[in-house]
């Protein structure tokens, strides 16, 4: 029984920092505020949190989306959740959601 308790929190523990709750980050998800929206371009510039998959600080810079649709989503202002890759060398929006 003592060997279980022991490996269960030794295991919790050692989980820990990937719980750890930051800021700008929640699961896969980056929080971000829309600054501009070119629909024509099919572009989209976010002010960002760190993007921990592409090794991204906090700034601003423009991103296309994966799909039409998601540029259709959002406004200037909005405060969204979204996850971004590297596709084809371009940053690109891959999910978007507006937070509430």
């Amino acid at each position: 029984m003592k060997a279980i308790l022991a490996a269960t929190m030794f295991l919790c523990l050692a989980a820990q920092p990937a719980l750890a709750d930051d800021k700008h980050h929640t699961g896969d998800l980056t929080e971000g505020e829309i600054r501009k929206v070119d629909k024509d371009a099919g572009k989209i510039t976010i002010r960002h949190g760190p993007i921990r998959n592409l090794d991204m600080p906090d700034m601003t810079m423009v991103f296309r989306v994966k799909e039409a649709g998601m540029i259709e989503q959002v406004k200037a202002g909005d405060k969204i959740r979204f996850s971004a890759d590297k596709i084809d060398g371009q940053y690109t929006v891959t999910r978007i959601e507006v937070a509430k």
